[in-house]
């Protein structure tokens, strides 16, 4: 069973699809927010303006960023030239069809979060959020779990401190300043590639790849993870 370093004194935690199963939801939102501008730019027969397809273009080009940086990825992906504007009423979009989500379907937390946050606090391990949401305040309330975290390091921080979005380092180097330690004595916990990018770029202990849909562990380890584990169950504590 694989364990984090003995030298780790602090775990900083992505938040959807680590520790709240929204990441769904999110993906959901893009693809209905993205579809929408697809389907009316040009024709599906155009390969530029096929669907917005969750299992790729979720994952490679949004997933773990700031709406933003999102949008603009997954467009230059495309090689679509789309006008500020709409890049922002595309963004506005997703965050409206997100909330209806969390309001009609609820907010939950995967059944091995609370067992291992309360272990790593028993233990005297400290513990940060990090998200690109600008929400990230509301959901962890919501969740319930708000009051396991010393530090939150969301999109409202970062855009108020001028921090670069994932996959630079930055949030989580902040998380870590916040908690009063060095990168190499912090383990970050990831389920999105551009996270995990962030964590091996920044130096940190460990890079915990979170695989909670059971896919093929490679491009976590690729992007940087020194460990994949499919729950928390699956590390040793």
């Amino acid at each position: 069973m694989p364990e984090l370093p003995a030298s780790i004194r602090a775990c900083l935690f992505d938040l959807d699809g680590v520790l709240t199963d929204t990441a769904a939801l999110h993906a959901a939102a893009w693809k209905e927010s993205f579809d929408e501008y697809l389907l009316v730019g040009g024709s599906a027969a155009d390969a530029a303006y096929r669907p917005f397809d969750i299992d790729g273009d979720y994952r490679t080009f949004v997933d773990g960023k700031r709406r933003a940086d999102g949008v603009s990825s997954f467009f230059d992906s495309r090689g679509l030239e789309v006008p500020i504007e709409v890049q922002r009423q595309v963004a506005a979009t997703k965050t409206a069809r997100f909330d209806d989500l969390v309001r009609t379907q609820g907010l939950e937390v995967y059944p091995d979060v609370i067992g291992y946050l309360n272990y790593l606090r028993a233990a005297g391990i400290h513990r940060a959020v990090v998200s690109a949401s600008e929400h990230c305040k509301d959901l962890v309330e919501a969740a319930g779990i708000a009051d396991y975290f010393e530090s939150r390091v969301d999109g409202q921080r970062a855009t108020a401190d001028g921090l670069a979005g994932k996959p630079a380092p930055d949030t989580y180097l902040a998380a870590a300043s916040d908690l009063g330690y060095a990168a190499a004595d912090c383990a970050v916990f990831e389920d999105a590639i551009s996270g995990l990018q962030a964590g091996a770029a920044g130096g940190f202990g460990a890079v915990v790849g979170v695989n909670r849909r059971s896919l093929d562990s490679q491009p976590f380890f690729a992007a940087g993870a020194t460990v994949v584990v499919e729950s928390f169950d699956d590390l040793a504590h």
